[in-house]
């Protein structure tokens, strides 16, 4: 029987975004336009790291991954969104409902390790700077990197596999834009407490570890500033931090809105809201504070203006 009501569920429907059919297409090129403007703001950052190499540095490595990792992370949820928005079809395949939320748990994750990895930089740079260059060396760098991938894909493997032991009852409303996690659990006929323990569990090791170890990092960043004696140097210090502690905000404010405080009424929107938030806002905002706010970068990209203009005159 069990069999059955695990094949008996071929497809989902994804319910989307609570928006009137009349604002559709508003809505529509609302994040068409956020969703390239995403793609193409992280893609130059890439290219401008590749192509600079006064950016060839730990710093930028780290958020060079970031970039590609927001560009995926972003792919994963906002096409299938853009499309059931513009057919006004709902449908989604069960094996590509699993496969979405596998790749949406993956680079969610990935995001997590990445910003930490960078938090960490930033505290050896400032905190040690005369051993900056051997504690943040090309292998460490890359291991960190490599191990950050390498537990993004364990926590989403192991999330996927306890899902796809369960069975689905006929109900196939998915009342979110994307196949999440929690609200497919909502939909299953089997017990799910292992899934929710395995949830909270490793939850807490990748969202929740991380955050506290970024918070550490600026705690002794900020001891370490304040020792600082001249303002000028206060100053440098500070602005080297400026777009990392932007992205932190942004990333785990979110997060920690809709988990720590959540709501009886209307839960379901708020939910929605700020998973609009950190899978649409947050990577489309990552390259205007990594660029309007970098001077290493907006120094790049004039450096690489300038040879492309010089080299088709």
């Amino acid at each position: 029987m069990e069999t059955i009501n695990k094949t008996s569920i071929s497809e989902f429907l994804l319910l989307g975004l609570p928006i009137r059919p009349e604002h559709h297409i508003l809505f529509y090129s609302l994040f068409l336009s956020m969703y390239l403007i995403t793609i193409l703001g992280n893609l130059l950052i890439i290219f401008l790291i590749r192509l600079d190499s006064h950016l060839h540095t730990p710093m930028y490595f780290f958020l060079s991954h970031l970039a590609f990792t927001d560009v995926c992370f972003s792919s994963v949820t906002t096409p299938k969104m853009l499309v059931n928005i513009q057919t006004g079809s709902q449908t989604i395949p069960y094996n590509g409902c699993i496969s979405q939320m596998y790749f949406f748990i993956f680079f969610t994750d990935l995001d997590n390790f990445l910003i930490t990895a960078m938090a960490y930089d930033r505290y050896v740079a400032i905190c040690y700077p005369l051993h900056y260059t051997t504690v943040m060396n090309q292998n460490f760098c890359s291991l960190l990197v490599v191990g950050s991938w390498i537990l993004s894909c364990a926590s989403s493997l192991t999330h996927t596999l306890l899902l796809a032991r369960l069975s689905f009852c006929a109900e196939n409303a998915v009342s979110h834009f994307f196949c999440d996690l929690a609200a497919l659990l909502k939909l299953c006929c089997s017990d799910t407490s292992l899934n929710e323990l395995v949830m909270f569990t490793v939850g807490t090791m990748v969202i929740i570890l991380p955050f506290i170890g970024i918070l550490v990092s600026y705690i002794l960043i900020i001891v370490t500033i304040l020792k600082i004696p001249s303002t000028k140097g206060t100053c440098k210090a500070l602005s080297t931090c400026g777009s990392h502690l932007s992205i932190v905000s942004l990333y785990y404010g979110t997060i920690i809105g809709q988990y720590l405080f959540p709501s009886s009424q209307n839960s379901n929107i708020k939910d929605i809201i700020s998973a609009v938030m950190y899978t649409v806002v947050t990577p489309m905002l990552n390259p205007f504070i990594y660029t309007l706010r970098n001077r290493d970068m907006k120094g790049a990209l004039r450096r690489i203006l300038n040879r492309t203009m010089f080299s088709s005159q």
